[in-house]
């Protein structure tokens, strides 16, 4: 099994940091450091603890003003690769650095090279809004990939554990002119980001996306690909408009026989499979979107209703076609399982067929 995230801050992560401060401040307490980060509570810390730990107990170390420490940190922030070091240098910033925006957003400039100020920004969007989106805009056309992405992922209303940006869910203009600049980008990481943001818009405000897709669509591979990436939250909710965009309709007509789980009970950690029969009751071929939705139990007992999708494929009149998928259920970052009575649907072009029961037993 892959070890948690969280244990990327360790020990040998802290120390390497540690002893490359040391090196160009000679007064900095490397033994404090390690006492104030492996507290009691260390192991009880998850991911983003442990890293707004690392930063906080990093600035009682230093003891220094802002600048003066950040400078330690701009000598010192090429000699880390791992994301999972350089990120504090971000971290640092976002804690401490918003009274000094000028000389904040330059580091963030640097330090999001070896990184991602993804988080760092937000609260500087927020208190500075206007100038920090016209430096977003001007990183949209930096000649560094990861400073482009940042222009993208940074201001993304619904950035998961970021903050979200409120005044963008409500007016998301601001926005667009950065995915503009950036959406025949070179980098995929780039462009995965801008597919990304425009997926976050489509949530709160979903007729700008379908505009977005309308223009996108068609020009090259690359924002064809964006724009149905960007469209998958309105696609698993069903929207007739992107899926007609897409060539699917809610209004195919088929049949659906054979519907079954192949287990009433499973443990945690275990997969379910469910299987059917689908026949077309068209007069012509029809392009079918294939999901299935799954209704988790959450702590206080109600369902919560995820969609995952199996395929796309374009299918003849009366064509059967046997649908099939296992799932598995088992705790991970984003999701936590709680025992109980879950189902399980098939989901054609957005029509749900009858949910199945099941009850997962920890």
């Amino acid at each position: 099994m892959a070890e948690p995230f969280k244990d990327n801050y360790n020990k040998e992560l802290v120390n390497n940091l540690a002893k490359e401060i040391l090196s160009v401040n000679e007064n900095f307490d490397k033994k404090k450091l390690m006492k104030l980060v492996f507290d009691k509570e260390w192991e009880n810390r998850e991911l983003k603890q442990r890293m707004r730990h690392i930063t906080v107990s990093l600035n009682e170390t230093f003891n220094l003003p802002y600048l003066e420490a950040l400078e330690v940190l701009l000598k010192i922030y090429d000699r880390f690769t791992k994301m999972w070091s350089a990120i504090i240098f971000c971290d640092f910033v976002e804690v401490y650095g918003l009274d000094n925006y000028k000389e904040s957003i330059k580091a963030m400039e640097l330090f999001t090279t070896k990184s991602s100020a993804e988080f760092a920004i937000r609260p500087f969007i927020i208190k500075y809004p206007d100038k920090t989106m016209k430096q977003m805009l001007k990183w949209s056309k930096h000649k560094n990939e990861h400073v482009r992405r940042l222009s993208s992922e940074g201001c993304r209303p619904r950035l998961p554990w970021g903050i979200a940006l409120q005044e963008f869910k409500k007016d998301p203009s601001p926005i667009l002119l950065i995915l503009e600049n950036l959406k025949n980008d070179p980098s995929e990481y780039v462009r995965k980001s801008v597919a990304n943001n425009l997926n976050d818009i489509s949530k709160d405000n979903p007729q700008t996306v379908i505009e977005i897709v309308k223009n996108w669509k068609g020009n090259n591979p690359n924002t064809d690909w964006i724009v149905k990436h960007a469209s998958r939250t309105l696609l698993k909710k069903g929207n007739e408009k992107v899926l007609k965009l897409f060539g699917n309709s809610s209004n195919v007509r088929f049949e659906i026989r054979d519907l079954r789980l192949k287990k009433k009970k499973i443990n945690l950690g275990e997969e379910n499979e469910i299987s059917c029969v689908l026949t077309l009751k068209e007069k012509t071929e029809k392009k079918l979107r294939l999901e299935y939705a799954v209704y988790y139990v959450m702590a206080k007992g109600q369902l919560s209703r995820k969609i995952f999708k199996i395929s796309e494929k374009t299918v003849k009149p009366k064509e059967e076609l046997i649908v099939s998928k296992k799932h598995k259920f088992r705790d991970h970052t984003t999701r936590t399982h709680f025992r109980g009575i879950h189902k399980i649907a098939v989901v054609v072009n957005g029509n749900e067929s009858e949910a199945l029961e099941f009850e997962l037993i920890k």
